[in-house]
């Protein structure tokens, strides 16, 4: 799924405009959402964030690695920039502790992420987008 320049730019400044990135798991403890800052597009396959707090997800993670993300930002829907207000991607997540690819989604974080406490130790989370839909289930467009 080819996703746009205009939508990046949306998920790469989600968080600095206040519209982040929530991401649900599910696993052991039972079903968590939480707010992922460092959210990016990291191709037209994956989006890709980087795992600091070692908490909750990772336990839920380790046993079941599908993720649904949700990207809500009314004021984009409301000035025409995005035909949708809620866009939600569902996938699955590998961790990457180490190597190419964790350094990869690095070096494509917003320097704020880059530079935080805790960065250094941080995982690279890469999320295989599997289907990728408006609140209404659409396919996303924009």
């Amino acid at each position: 799924m080819p996703i746009s320049q205009k939508l990046r730019d949306l998920i790469y400044n989600a968080w600095d405009d206040g519209y982040p990135c929530l991401m649900a798991t599910s696993g052991p403890l039972g079903p968590s959402i939480s707010p992922k800052g460092s959210m990016i597009v990291y191709d037209d396959e994956h989006l890709a964030y980087w795992e600091r707090t070692k908490k909750n997800v990772l336990d839920n993670l380790s046993t079941d690695p599908r993720v649904a993300v949700m990207y809500a930002n009314f004021k984009a829907q409301r000035d025409g920039v995005l035909g949708s207000g809620f866009l939600r991607f569902f996938g699955t997540v590998e961790m990457h502790e180490s190597g190419p690819t964790r350094e990869a989604i690095f070096a494509k974080l917003h320097p704020r992420e880059q530079t935080h406490v805790g960065a250094d130790t941080g995982i690279g989370a890469l999320i295989r987008i599997e289907k990728a839909i408006d609140i209404r289930g659409k396919p996303i467009t924009d």
